[in-house]
């Protein structure tokens, strides 16, 4: 199982990469894989649209079930990754790089240094 220590993971499995000003955001690899085979994503938060942390921003339909994608930080959308749609399955093969969900710009900074670690997120799904 992949837990990279580059990137800060949520209690709810999205995991938020921190680049500047803009966070890449995605689905963890024990998310996808508790999920199953991915087959559609519905991103129902728009580019330029502001949430809160915990807001849910879409869902995720797998084989297995369906599940909310939720936002790490509060923040400003910039970026919905359009390509997941086409090809929802990369979320399953790539879920740290081609299979990021949205990018946003964070409005408070400190949400993401309190967000789990590496480790910590091992010690959540008992790795």
């Amino acid at each position: 199982m992949n837990i990279p220590e580059s990137v800060k993971y949520t209690k709810e499995h999205e995991w938020i990469r921190s680049e500047g000003n803009v966070c890449t955001v995605g689905v963890t690899d024990y998310a996808q894989g508790e999920l199953g085979d991915i087959i559609y994503l519905d991103i129902t938060s728009d580019p330029g649209s502001e949430v809160k942390q915990g807001d849910t921003v879409g869902s995720i339909e797998a084989v297995k079930t369906v599940s909310e994608v939720f936002s790490p930080v509060s923040g400003k959308i910039l970026e919905i990754n359009t390509a997941i749609n086409d090809n929802p399955s990369i979320v399953n093969t790539e879920p740290y790089e081609g299979g990021w969900i949205f990018k946003i710009e964070p409005s408070n900074q400190d949400e993401i240094s309190n967000l789990l670690g590496s480790g910590d997120y091992k010690k959540l799904i008992g790795v």
